[in-house]
């Protein structure tokens, strides 16, 4: 009997997908999540052997939880399910070391074929999400610039970030600066706009 934990904020969604997952006699939800900040302690607790985790959830995202998980709790696979094809989705799912990324709309079958097949250790990758990953290409923001965009994305001013960041308000701007060229964007709000149609932000 396989164990899973499950995230997902809709609680209609998350009652159904409890459901599907139960029709399956080797399957059996152990817990049911709306957020993703109880996901790490939920999971060391129960000690689930797979987590299937909406990419966007409150608290926590699904794609950072995933990441904790790897690093706490190695022997869990994750399988994230998402109702957006974003292009760079895909390579931050691959990069937190999740196991396996389904559509949500995918026929329901196959979400019990997906969970078994990341159990075993396999990689399973919607067909779609594989094709909009390799038509984006990579992030090609450094690490500091796309902090300083995430923290942009939040709301925050230069002066804001620069506090948050150790960094001058001019070397901020700067960033910002390189951000947009680099995006090829019209200014800020069209790079947050950029990267998160992308993936790149969550």
């Amino acid at each position: 009997m396989l164990r899973i934990l499950l995230a997902e904020d809709v609680a209609m969604v998350r009652g159904a997908l409890v459901a599907l997952i139960e029709l399956e006699r080797d399957l059996k939800v152990v817990a049911a999540l709306e957020n993703g900040t109880d996901i790490l302690s939920t999971a060391l607790r129960c000690r689930p052997d797979v987590a299937v985790l909406d990419v966007d959830l409150p608290g926590m995202d699904g794609l950072s939880a995933a990441a904790q998980l790897r690093a706490k709790l190695p022997c869990c696979r994750t399988l994230i399910l998402t109702s957006l094809g974003r292009s760079g989705t895909v390579s931050r799912a691959l990069a937190a070391g999740v196991s396996g990324f389904l559509l949500k709309d995918a026929p329901p079958e196959d979400l019990a074929d997906a969970i078994r097949a990341v159990a075993l250790g396999r990689r399973v990758i919607d067909p779609q999400l594989a094709l909009s990953a390799w038509d984006c290409g990579q992030n090609p923001l450094s690490t500091r610039e796309h902090e300083v965009l995430r923290l942009t994305a939040k709301g925050a001013n230069p002066t804001e970030i620069a506090s948050a960041l150790h960094l001058s308000v001019g070397t901020v701007r700067n960033y910002l600066t390189t951000v947009v060229t680099k995006l090829h964007a019209r200014n800020r709000v069209d790079a947050v706009k950029m990267a998160y149609d992308s993936g790149w932000l969550p």
